[in-house]
């Protein structure tokens, strides 16, 4: 057996809310603990032709659900928000089948990370009930890919290390091990963070407090 990446555990707990999902008929989008940067993860299922006409023509600058999920937490149905979208990003969205939508944005207490979702329908609004369990659901996802403070001394020594600009083999000879071992402890630093790159692992535990 292999460790579960944080990628994994999300995929697990998406699976067990598929019925809750099934109610965004038209599709989603999530994006997954945002912090000053991209995602960690994001699962996008909206219409690809949607998805490329958003893409190329900058939409998201414009878009009053971005802004909206950026500023506040809790739910959202995207009616409320028309007057707000100045340059017709729901109407164009509309088009593509995007017709009823409801977001959710929830953050960490720290305000460190914050993860949202999108949900959209063809034929009405999202119920309360519906708009409650896609908020339960968002939650739920959220917490599943929180950093793991399991770190171990050795592990977080080798982060320690590389975010004061060691190079691998500085970091060798300073431990006195191998520098397959070095990577090695890396590696692990960056499954259990649920990183993308050494640099990345490095930007997390730097803000979960665990180096």
């Amino acid at each position: 057996m292999h460790a579960s990446t944080g990628t994994d555990r999300v995929l697990d707990h998406i699976a067990k809310w598929q019925d809750v999902l099934a109610s965004a008929t038209a599709g989603y989008f999530l994006a997954i603990r945002v912090g000053f940067g991209f995602p960690q993860t994001e699962y996008n299922q909206f219409p690809e032709a949607w998805v490329a006409e958003y893409t190329r023509d900058g939409l998201l600058i414009e878009d009053p659900v971005m802004r909206w999920v950026y500023r506040n937490e809790g739910a959202v149905r995207w009616s409320t928000l028309s007057d707000a979208d100045l340059s017709g990003v729901l109407v164009r969205a509309a088009a593509h089948g995007l017709r009823y939508g409801l977001s959710v944005s929830h953050r960490d207490a720290d305000g460190a990370f914050r993860s949202f979702g999108s949900f959209a329908r063809r034929d009405r609004e999202f119920r309360d009930d519906e708009a409650m369990d896609l908020r339960g659901l968002l939650q739920g996802v959220h917490q599943s890919s929180q950093p793991t403070s399991r770190l171990t001394a050795a592990e977080r020594e080798a982060l320690g290390l590389v975010r004061d600009g060691r190079l691998l083999k500085e970091i060798a000879i300073e431990l006195g091990i191998s520098e397959t071992a070095v990577k090695q402890r890396l590696k692990n630093a960056r499954l259990k963070l649920h990183a993308r790159t050494g640099s990345h692992a490095v930007s997390i535990a730097v803000k979960a407090g665990l180096i």
